[in-house]
């Protein structure tokens, strides 16, 4: 089943996502994803700078292979999976800093030297936007 979305830049994460390769819950039973929703909420939260920014959850983005995964969209640019990240404050806000840097770019398109230390190595996948492929 569908449900209604933020209509701007949004990071889904996957709620549903292991803690790592080799633990599917932490001491408490949380899942990762969980925990990863928890961060970006409170980071965001905390910081008036990701405003624009939507925080989104869903149960299985299918990147099974890739832990505490999250999707990041726009209507009109390109959009990208990321994985494997640590479930904390720190992976929250380099996502989140991405995140105001895809806002902010004209079709989806971020320049390496403006990602935060902490999304590198993570991406997994780049879509293109309806009705669009990259050239």
């Amino acid at each position: 089943m569908l449900k209604p979305a933020a209509p701007g830049p949004a990071v889904v994460a996957c709620n549903t996502c292991r803690l790592s390769d080799d633990a599917r819950e932490d001491a408490e039973g949380r899942r990762g994803g969980a925990l990863l929703v928890e961060a970006l909420r409170a980071v965001k939260a905390a910081d008036p700078a990701y405003a624009q920014v939507a925080v989104e959850e869903m149960p299985c983005l299918f990147a099974c292979q890739s832990f505490c995964t999250v999707h990041l969209r726009c209507p009109g640019k390109v959009g990208y999976v990321m994985g494997k990240f640590t479930p904390d404050e720190d992976a929250a806000r380099a996502i989140l800093d991405y995140a105001r840097a895809y806002a902010d770019s004209e079709w989806g398109q971020v320049p390496y030297k403006q990602w935060p230390q902490g999304v590198k190595g993570h991406f997994l996948t780049r879509t293109p936007p309806e009705g669009f492929v990259v050239e």
